[in-house]
């Protein structure tokens, strides 16, 4: 339970704060992120290929901004969500949601206000009371222009319910070194030696890019990430700023009631927007959501996929909606969610 009465957590819900400071979108990081994720665009590595594919330079993939965990791309003193709630130090993440005004690109540099959004309790169908948190992040560019908003619930419980299973984690990410991970340095780097086919991933069916191409029902591709290993969870933690050693020490994790490490939820997220990014093309998709519901284990081969749910018909083309799934190769699902993409007629 919280150590602050539930009326004083809700009188907060509406504040905000500056959470995220000078965010630098460095075409090294972003390849490293993308290298995280096994995502195999070459866009994410490359300017001329970025290029080809309408960009002004590198995007980066849809769920680049974790990468605010960092503390350098935080204000001073400002650790996590930036609020003091008073809750337990093991909080599951249970759903994460985006809204896209653009992609994020190489070159941008952005700051971050977090708004809490909402605060509420429900009892736990295992027992116990579980606390619901609801942050709201948007962030804006140099130009004061909101590029996107982000989404996050955090769920504190009385025992373990599965899900994420994210700490807090402000210690661990704050000691953590940083250097290798900095945007200079990488941007030096040769980034060609992020993109190895060997670990990326495999990619069936169809993908689309006009309105014309969809209908309702429609399967879209499906996307393999073949025999995630601990190496994953260390890569991702490095690339996105995700210490928590629940992800990467076992003696830790099992002291937390875990049978064994485990990879980060939003490592799973990563790979599920990565299949709606090839999907649909990352510059088409304005909304992307995932709800967290098993953990991914060293060893798993998941598979993402998806259906189409709605297609409406616009002047402009389509806004088209579809249901998300990644599973386990023992079809346990691990995350479900839903987007949206705006294609042109054709």
């Amino acid at each position: 339970m919280p150590t602050k009465p539930l009326a004083e957590l809700e009188a907060m819900v509406g504040d905000s704060r500056q959470t995220v400071e000078g965010l630098r979108v460095a075409p090294g990081k972003v390849a490293e992120f993308a290298r995280a994720l096994r995502d195999d665009n070459s866009a994410h590595y490359d300017a001329d290929a970025a290029a080809e594919r309408g960009f002004d330079a590198v995007p980066a993939p849809l769920t680049f901004t974790r990468v605010s965990a960092f503390p350098h791309n935080r204000p001073e003193g400002v650790e996590g969500p930036g609020f003091d709630l008073g809750l337990e130090p093991v909080v599951i993440h249970g759903e994460q949601a985006y809204e896209f005004e653009r992609p994020l690109v190489a070159g941008d540099v952005l700051d971050g206000e977090t708004t809490l959004a909402a605060v509420y309790q429900r009892e736990g169908r295992r027992g116990g009371t579980m606390t619901f948190v609801e942050y709201e992040t948007d962030y804006y560019d140099r130009d004061g222009a909101r590029v996107l908003t982000d989404r996050s619930t955090a769920i504190e419980t009385e025992a373990s319910v599965g899900g994420d299973g994210d700490s807090n984690g402000g210690d661990d990410r704050a000691s953590a070194k940083t250097a290798a991970t900095d945007g200079d340095q990488l941007e030096r780097e040769d980034r060609a030696r992020y993109l190895d086919p060997e670990e990326g991933t495999t990619m069936t069916g169809e993908t689309v890019r006009a309105a014309d191409e969809v209908a309702v029902g429609d399967a879209g591709p499906e996307l393999t990430v073949a025999d995630v290993q601990r190496p994953d969870f260390v890569k991702y933690a490095g690339a996105s700023g995700d210490f928590n050693p629940v992800h990467y020490s076992e003696p830790y994790a099992q002291a937390t009631g875990s049978r064994n490490v485990f990879g980060q939820g939003m490592l799973t997220a990563g790979y599920a927007a990565h299949l709606v990014a090839d999907w649909f093309g990352l510059a088409n998709v304005t909304a992307f959501r995932v709800r967290f519901e098993e953990q991914l284990w060293p060893g798993d081969t998941v598979t993402a996929g998806g259906e189409i749910t709605a297609v409406e018909e616009q002047a402009t083309g389509a806004t088209v909606e579809a249901d998300i799934t990644v599973e386990n190769d023992e079809g346990t699902g691990l995350v479900s969610g839903d987007c949206t993409a705006r294609l042109p007629p054709e």
